[in-house]
């Protein structure tokens, strides 16, 4: 009699693993990410290391990681208005009648009152949203767009997210329905496009930044671009502009934008618009302007047909929240029908994570002049803003003094991205190891130094140029001595390979 114990034995033995990375999508195994790839995976190794063994034989006590835009990791530090809401709204015992007295003797009362409001909005912070994000939140986040563009926007045009990722990827993956759907995308660029991309089975088609003109972009690099990915047969359907850019940091002028604009439409492209770093300018002469702002200035067949998608996050800005994962996406001239499938795609999610929700609305609601909260917010705001200014200054000056290095002005973003000039000799021992030599360069400096950054092969470059990106977010106290870490090391890696 065949038993349940006999079917259990034959099926043990004739079991085969179902997924490995062998059988796994193979989609995922080519998909790369250097922003989380071999440095910072090494540089956790190391970190493990010191923590666990006293006896480590690093020449260094901690880890920099200025390898990804992560502000509260390197010690900048929250706005007491959003963590005062947040904890209110965590801890809504707080909010009753019976606690007032004693809450308002900890928290300023328009802390209290913005914690009532958005409970009165019916968020729990523990329940699910609606999937297209807290309405609260979305007309918040139309009025903030409305007064920065002084053009009408709307809470059904708003997609909450968690994180401005999620929203690029939710598009990303809406807009790539075959394997020869091409999205154009800066190169240098941020690996999160490269990767998704490559999920996706979509395929990316490069156009170059000028880094002789400031990481320049023109509009004869996009046609070319355009032009020899359709002659390949690729079905090119977006493009992604990131401003203030990410690696370089370079800014766009409106004259730039109306350009694109110009060429998005002429081609038939949707246009995606990366703008989380638009809190982060730190010179005067191109301040940030939104890509929708510039489209509504434009004539009728551009302003009313354009299919744009912008993106904002928590993540960067002056308010820094990473680990709430709060974003946004607004549409302007996408078809109803395909936003009604990308409502289905967020519902598939459920909801965006709930925190995050709440922090965007509190980002582009803050504390008002003349309200309790305001003057604490404008002095860490202004603090968090003067002090990035003064470090991103003060690093592109420090690489321009090396022998071997140059860099761009660090115009806005988080980082630099600086070109590094590396001997033959230098190539070679790093090809013989199987690395890229920009890679071997930032392993070394990580190994040494305790220095944490993405060797430039990570965001692309143009062939036989070599770069990394770092942040300028190590803090202000400890710059100097990030900085002559580096240099020390740049000097030593110099003669050891002249």
């Amino acid at each position: 009699m065949f038993t349940l114990r006999m079917a259990l034995s034959v099926g043990s033995r004739s079991y085969h693993k179902a997924l490995t990375v062998q059988t796994i999508n193979p989609n995922l195994v080519k998909a790369e990410y250097a922003v989380r790839g071999l440095i910072p995976l090494e540089a956790g190794k190391i970190q493990k290391e010191i923590r666990e063994n006293p006896a480590h034989g690093f020449p260094f006590k901690e880890i920099i990681y200025a390898n990804i835009g992560n502000p509260q990791a390197l010690e900048q530090k929250p706005l007491t208005f959003v963590r005062q809401v947040i904890s209110l709204l965590d801890n809504d015992d707080l909010l009753a009648e019976g606690a007032r007295a004693d809450v308002l003797k900890l928290y300023p009362s328009d802390a209290v009152q913005r914690a009532l409001e958005i409970k009165a909005a019916g968020v729990k912070t523990g329940a699910y949203t609606d999937s297209q994000g807290i309405e609260y939140v979305r007309k918040k986040v139309a009025e903030f767009i409305s007064a920065r563009d002084g053009v009408k926007a709307y809470p059904n045009d708003i997609f909450l997210s968690s994180g401005a990722s999620e929203s690029v990827q939710g598009i990303l993956f809406s807009l790539i329905a075959h394997p020869h759907v091409g999205i154009m995308i800066p190169i240098p660029q941020y690996p999160l496009y490269t990767a998704s991309i490559t999920l996706y089975n979509g395929v990316a088609v490069p156009y170059f930044l000028n880094e002789q003109k400031s990481w320049d972009l023109t509009a004869e690099e996009l046609q070319k671009s355009l032009e020899e990915a359709r002659a390949r047969r690729t079905d090119v359907r977006a493009l992604v502009v990131i401003n203030p850019g990410n690696p370089t940091g370079q800014c766009l002028t409106a004259d730039s934008m109306k350009e694109i604009i110009r060429f998005c439409h002429r081609n038939g492209l949707l246009l995606m618009a990366d703008e989380v770093y638009q809190a982060n300018v730190y010179q005067a002469a191109k301040p940030f302007v939104s890509f929708r702002k510039v489209l509504a200035s434009m004539p009728g067949p551009e302003r009313d047909e354009l299919e744009l998608v912008s993106f904002h996050t928590v993540s960067k800005g002056l308010i820094g929240e990473c680990g709430r994962r709060g974003g946004y996406m607004e549409l302007t001239n996408i078809d109803a029908g395909a936003r009604e499938q990308l409502l289905k795609r967020s519902s598939i999610s459920l909801c965006p994570n709930v925190q995050g929700q709440v922090v965007v609305g509190l980002m582009v609601d803050p504390p008002k002049e003349g309200s309790p909260s305001y003057p604490r917010y404008k002095q860490e705001t202004t603090d968090i803003y003067e002090s990035l200014k003064r470090r991103a200054e003060r690093l592109a000056q420090a690489f321009n003094s090396l022998s071997g290095i140059s860099c761009n002005p660090c115009e806005g973003a988080m980082y630099a991205f600086p070109q590094i000039r590396l001997s033959a000799a230098a190539q070679t021992t790093a090809r013989a190891q199987g690395l890229e030599p920009d890679t071997y360069y930032c392993l070394r400096l990580l190994r040494e130094t305790g220095v944490c950054v993405v060797p430039g092969s990570g965001f692309c470059q143009v062939d036989g140029t070599y770069h990394f990106r770092t942040t300028f977010l190590p803090p202000e106290a400890a710059f100097d001595g990030y900085i002559e870490k580096f240099s020390a090391f740049h000097k030593k890696f110099q003669a050891e390979f002249p």
